[in-house]
């Protein structure tokens, strides 16, 4: 049975004023820590150190961003733009930002007074947050339709990446959402965790939500994903997306594109779920997409103080390698569209993942249309 799990995010209203509290993912599994956000700089703050991340939630922290900005009387603006620069590869960070922004300025502009506008920008944060909780609903169930369709007969043996569960959305989560519905039906037999290098997203977090659920896991090391496909032990990977450019090129953490070229070798299906407002079209292919790049030590240390997040400035943890050791740690890899079987969303599935379906699916979403898993389009 699954245990109850501490929001990842949530707004509460103190007596000196409404604050934004987060769950510290940088201290899990060790100790639930929360963080309290009193402005947008300590958000920023806690985006940055990955203390809060994955890029639903991301959307959801940069909408209650901005309503805190306003709420407290601060530049609105301002901390709209400071949030959407937070993590430049997150669409959903910038999308929530600006949305929640674009909520007060019409206020304004129609007359509000800053309380009202204020208000009308939390509802709009909360608007945010539910919706998201609801779309994570649907992802689920067109991926397990789609898995069912992809895998039938059950017992499934799923790979995953990185984290995508209640710790990174509104809700159950994308791709993690999945394959607890694929748990819930009784068709899960094993969950592979890549650990998920460098800061082991997967082993601490996915790990963390899996037990939870009460799913068979096992947890491996990135290094040992080939050997899983080779021996015939995979059956289905399900990842996450931070952004999905209009071409169907995904990025998503460090690790994904390997894995994408294991599955395509290997016949495997490679699914990547997201909502979505993780679509950009404005990015025209994965060429375009910029590519955070994290700090050395991230690699070079384990840190220590903060669990295994930290803040982007050296923190003098354990050393890994030799001192000066010179390190290469994007925060993400682009996974380019010929090597992902589906694109699973909210708004249904476009497979073959290609330009056309992409923009088919985005249209879908302004519509309040369903796409289904063979291209069919419903209302």
């Amino acid at each position: 049975m699954a245990e109850e799990s501490v929001p990842a995010l949530r707004w509460e209203e103190l007596p000196e004023g409404p604050v934004v509290v987060l769950l510290d993912q940088t201290r899990l599994p060790a100790e639930e820590v929360e963080l309290v956000c009193t402005d947008v700089p300590a958000l920023v703050d806690a985006i940055q150190s990955l203390a809060v991340r994955g890029a639903p939630l991301l959307g959801i922290a940069g909408g209650y961003g901005v309503a805190l900005a306003a709420a407290r009387g601060f530049d609105v603006a301002d901390a709209a733009e400071q949030l959407a620069r937070a993590r430049p590869t997150a669409v959903n960070l910038a999308y929530g930002a600006r949305r929640v922004e674009a909520a007060h300025q019409a206020a304004s502009r129609a007359g509000s007074d800053s309380g009202r506008a204020a208000a009308q920008a939390l509802a709009e944060a909360r608007t945010l947050h539910r919706e998201d909780a609801e779309a994570s609903d649907r992802i689920a169930e067109h991926g397990i339709a789609l898995l069912d369709e992809l895998v039938p007969g059950g017992g499934l043996r799923i790979l995953t990446h990185c984290n995508t569960g209640r710790l990174v959305s509104g809700g159950h989560g994308t791709a993690l959402g999945i394959v607890r519905a694929v748990h819930r039906a009784g068709e899960l037999r094993r969950l592979w965790v890549d650990e998920t290098r460098p800061l082991l997203q997967g082993a601490r977090l996915t790990a963390y939500e899996a037990a939870r659920e009460g799913m068979t896991y096992s947890v491996l090391a990135d290094g040992a994903a080939g050997s899983l496909f080779a021996a015939g032990e995979v059956d289905a990977v399900v990842v996450g997306a931070d952004r999905i450019a209009a071409d169907g090129s995904v990025a998503n953490k460090v690790g994904t594109y390997s894995l994408a070229v294991l599955a395509g070798h290997h016949g495997v299906p490679f699914l990547v779920a997201a909502p979505v407002t993780t679509m950009d079209p404005q990015t025209e292919s994965g060429d375009d997409i910029e590519v955070e790049q994290r700090p050395g030590h991230e690699v070079t240390e384990i840190p220590w103080g903060r669990g295994t997040g930290g803040s982007p400035e050296p923190t003098g943890g354990i050393p890994l390698a030799p001192v000066g050791a010179q390190a290469y740690n994007p925060a993400f890899d682009v996974t380019p569209p010929e090597l992902v079987t589906a694109v699973v969303t909210d708004r249904g599935v476009a497979s073959p993942v290609t330009a056309e379906n992409i923009a088919v699916l985005c249209s879908a979403s302004r519509r309040g249309l369903s796409r289904s898993a063979n291209g069919m389009m419903n209302p």
